[in-house]
């Protein structure tokens, strides 16, 4: 019985250790990258690695959201979220018609928040599944407590992918109009922000019709965004 005893106390020692490890790395590591991204900005994104792989290359440079185009801000709210101010991360009636759409047509529509596509873009991986979308829940609820909304659009603005090898809105911008993103005119801006569900298949500088048309209605909506007062979250500290 006493052998029995030293033999088991081993096993719970090793256990627990397991536990710890298990206990860092699910909330530990989370809650740290989270706060340190908080200030500092995110290195480099699961994709951005996938996509040098293919040889696609990483075309990047960090612009804080005060030295961006207000115009560029409005136009991606108007075309990405435009319940971005007023939801705490997610838009469930998006999600619920996003849902629907998606059961009776073969075109996947997205239903995801702008906090919801950064907590994806920065922390995870891009391929769909169950597994990512509920670590995407919580990495979610993170940033909206943690960060904050003009950090969580700051964060979203400068690692989106705009096309191969392009990421973010400063890269977009001089390879797209060979200007900054403080540059951008409204046009200019709500092109952009109409490449975004397919920026390796769209273009920004070289429109097609569909484009042309998405754009035209995104430059509208923003032009809503900016009378309503539905960016003030992120611009009414500098309104222009």
């Amino acid at each position: 019985m006493a052998r029995s005893g030293r033999t088991g106390r081993p096993r719970v020692r090793w256990l627990r250790r397991i536990l710890v490890v298990a206990l860092v790395l699910c909330v530990g590591l989370p809650l740290a990258l989270v706060a340190v991204y908080r200030f500092v900005p995110p290195p480099v994104t699961i994709l951005m690695i996938q996509r040098s792989l293919e040889g696609k290359g990483i075309s990047r440079t960090w612009r804080p959201l005060d030295e961006m185009s207000p115009a560029l801000i409005r136009s991606v709210i108007a075309a990405e979220d435009a319940g971005f101010c007023s939801h705490r991360g997610f838009d469930f009636e998006a999600m619920q018609e996003a849902w629907a759409h998606n059961e009776r047509s073969d075109r996947v529509r997205g239903g995801s928040t702008i906090s919801q596509q950064t907590a994806k873009n920065v922390f995870l991986w891009p391929q769909r599944s169950y597994l990512r979308k509920g670590l995407e829940a919580g990495f979610t609820v993170l940033i909206e407590v943690g960060w904050g909304k003009r950090r969580i659009l700051e964060v979203y603005l400068n690692t989106i992918e705009w096309g191969p090898g392009i990421y973010g809105a400063e890269a977009a911008a001089r390879r797209n109009f060979g200007v900054g993103a403080d540059r951008l005119t409204p046009a200019q801006a709500a092109r952009l922000a109409a490449i975004l569900p397919s920026p390796l298949k769209w273009r920004a500088a070289r429109p097609g019709p569909y484009v042309k048309r998405r754009s035209g209605r995104i430059g509208a909506a923003a032009g809503t965004i900016r009378r309503d007062g539905l960016a003030d979250c992120v611009l009414a500290v500098r309104p222009r």
